[in-house]
């Protein structure tokens, strides 16, 4: 599966524009599923400077993605290529219901 991820607010505590604390299990969850076969695409707000420092700070982590808001590695952004990633599952504190924590979506 191709799995788009937020960062603020999923992956750490959000304290945009600041990189809040990790959030329980949400790296090691990550690299569990990647381990499955499963593509991580970080899909964020972020840009510029803070979306390198989010990368950044999961790299640390050992949490590589497969892309970063786009739908496969090689792709170049255009004014004309929808913002939304082609994922078969998001993860996103924006959730209708809001975020379930990462003990749930392991399951």
């Amino acid at each position: 599966m191709k799995i788009a991820v937020d960062f603020d607010g999923t992956i750490v505590e959000n304290n945009y524009p600041e990189i809040g604390e990790e959030k329980l299990f949400a790296i090691e969850t990550l690299k569990q599923l990647q381990r499955k076969g499963h593509m991580i695409i970080l899909w964020t707000y972020r840009t510029g400077r803070e979306l390198e420092e989010a990368v950044a700070f999961c790299r640390s982590k050992g949490l590589e993605f497969y892309a970063v808001n786009n739908n496969y590695p090689e792709e170049k952004p255009s004014d004309n290529q929808p913002r939304k990633i082609n994922a078969d599952l998001y993860i996103d504190d924006r959730n209708l219901g809001g975020f379930v924590e990462w003990g749930q979506v392991w399951q």
